[in-house]
């Protein structure tokens, strides 16, 4: 026989639970703010802009064929950005204890839709540094392009600059805890549910019928001692005494 469950049972589950339900929640929340604001390390975004074009003649118009040629390069060129060839050179000039791999995993390169333009991202756990590296980083690449590929057609569009007060790429602590309350919320409710499956204590009627199938032919309450009448249990005392008394003289 399927069991089907009603919308007043499922509010009763909720508010028999709710103290457990807050308190998972709000420690999944208070969890995460922690991590977030003492545990993890602010990383921070700096992003330079470069121009791929092929050099023009003065006066000479530019085809359409010629952008399309540049768009091509570009998944070249970012490749390159992110080799050994460019990695290195860097981080001479820049003087960092860093292994390239290390380097590597902080550049992101990255086309401007179906544009010629191409962002490079570097991220650190200093903006000073990150500027540093994306501004070298592209200066190196302009630079070294023109041996590796024959040509003189990457230009700076835009550097990196280090602003008066950096905020951090990550982490994001209040889009951290949201997301903690709606997962912590989520768990806490579903272990409500599933404790609630699995106590098979009977405590009602409705119990009874539910978990044996059998219907209720009659129920003995429970009598409050309190609400029983102090005056009818000395009355029923002094009868008892009375009647010790007739049984005792006869």
């Amino acid at each position: 026989m399927e069991e089907t469950i009603s919308l007043s049972e499922i509010m009763e589950t909720l508010k028999k639970r709710i103290g457990m339900i807050i308190l998972i929640t709000v420690g999944a929340v208070a969890a995460a703010g922690i991590i977030s604001y003492f545990l993890l390390t602010p990383m921070y975004e700096q992003s330079t802009q470069i121009l791929i074009n092929e050099g023009q003649q003065e006066g000479e118009i530019v085809q359409a064929s010629d952008i399309t040629t540049n768009q091509d390069l570009i998944e070249t060129y970012n490749v390159i950005m992110q080799s050994p060839r460019i990695l290195e050179p860097t981080l001479e000039e820049l003087g960092m204890d860093k292994s390239i791999g290390q380097l590597r995993d902080q550049v992101t390169v990255q086309g401007e839709g179906e544009s010629q333009v191409v962002t490079v991202t570097v991220e650190d756990e200093s903006p000073a540094d990150a500027v540093n590296i994306a501004n070298t980083l592209a200066a190196t690449f302009q630079e070294d392009v023109v041996e590796i590929m024959n040509v003189d057609n990457v230009s700076i569009l835009s550097a990196a600059e280090l602003s008066d007060d950096p905020s951090p790429a990550s982490p994001n602590p209040t889009l951290n805890m949201a997301i903690a309350f709606v997962v912590g919320l989520m768990a806490a409710v579903g272990l409500a549910f599933l404790l609630d499956f699995l106590d098979k204590t009977v405590r009602t009627e409705e119990d009874i019928e539910k978990h044996l199938g059998v219907p209720i032919l009659a129920s003995i309450s429970t009598i409050d001692a309190t609400s029983v009448n102090t005056q009818d249990l000395e009355n029923n005392e002094s009868r008892s005494v009375k009647r010790g008394r007739n049984q005792h003289g006869a």
